[in-house]
């Protein structure tokens, strides 16, 4: 009987570690997202996921374990380098000009041109029906993609993200904390679209500290805790009230609740 051995992971990191002169940020963390699969990094704040994000994002490099892209062993070294292998970052503050135009927050940076020598421009049309297709193809209707990107609710606008990085060739997407300031119906609109993504055949690197949202769409959960984990779980391993208890705490929430009993 013959198996088929699982294709390499897009990410995988193994005891990665950070230290910031003598303050441990990370310690042994590892982890593993594949094509079609979304990893879910949960923690409280300080628990170091944004550490984890600058080391996948390359905005910082690891001092400890291994990272790989694609199965190759890496220091990423910049952004750009991270680009380049795949990997694209969305942010909280998703780096948009609330101004300008949904299209032209869409080509931010790589805008294409139509033209030659002094009468090279913009090729505005083509960026028009690129970013309108583009949404479309995600699922995303928008009204008007010449409206103010800054008109957008703030899960539209991160949809609209989403797009932009599975257009420009991410295989990898690292979404941090997507969720955070949203309502429980913007959630759902974003999360839907993860899962857009997923079903695409990305690997998603979903950061959050709601347990709900994680469960709602996860393959893994990896759990951090003051910089160490915690937890590294399948889905099928684990049920999301257990995921809740150990994102909560666990014995430590135990002992708090003896804490706050009334005599």
């Amino acid at each position: 009987m013959t198996t088929t051995a699982r294709p390499a992971p897009l990410i995988e990191l193994t005891d990665v570690s950070k230290r910031y002169g003598n303050v441990r940020a990370l310690e042994g963390v590892s982890l593993e997202v594949g094509a079609g699969e979304i990893t879910c990094v949960l923690g409280d704040n300080g628990a170091g996921k944004s550490t984890l994000i600058k080391i996948i994002a390359g905005l910082h490099r690891h001092d400890g374990g291994v990272l790989r892209v694609d199965g190759e062993e890496t220091r990423l070294s910049s952004p750009r380098e991270a680009l380049d292998l795949g990997v694209a970052t969305v942010y909280q503050d998703l780096a948009v000009v609330p101004l300008m135009p949904v299209w032209r927050n869409f080509f931010l940076g790589s805008e294409p041109r139509k033209g030659v020598g002094p009468f090279k421009r913009m090729d505005i049309d083509l960026m028009r029906e690129t970013t309108r297709g583009e949404l479309l193809r995600m699922g995303i209707d928008l009204r008007d993609v010449d409206q103010p990107i800054g008109t957008l609710s703030g899960g539209e606008r991160q949809c609209v993200a989403i797009a932009r990085a599975v257009h420009f060739g991410a295989k990898v997407l690292v979404l941090d904390e997507p969720t955070a300031a949203l309502g429980v119906k913007q959630s759902g609109v974003v999360l839907k679209y993860v899962a857009a993504a997923r079903d695409r055949g990305l690997g998603v690197v979903l950061i959050t500290h709601n347990p709900h949202h994680a469960y709602l769409v996860g393959d893994r959960f990896v759990l951090l805790r003051r910089g160490t984990m915690v937890g590294n779980h399948t889905r099928d391993a684990i049920t999301l009230e257990e995921l809740t208890a150990q994102m909560a705490g666990g014995s430590d929430l135990e002992a708090l609740r003896h804490e706050l009993a009334r005599d």
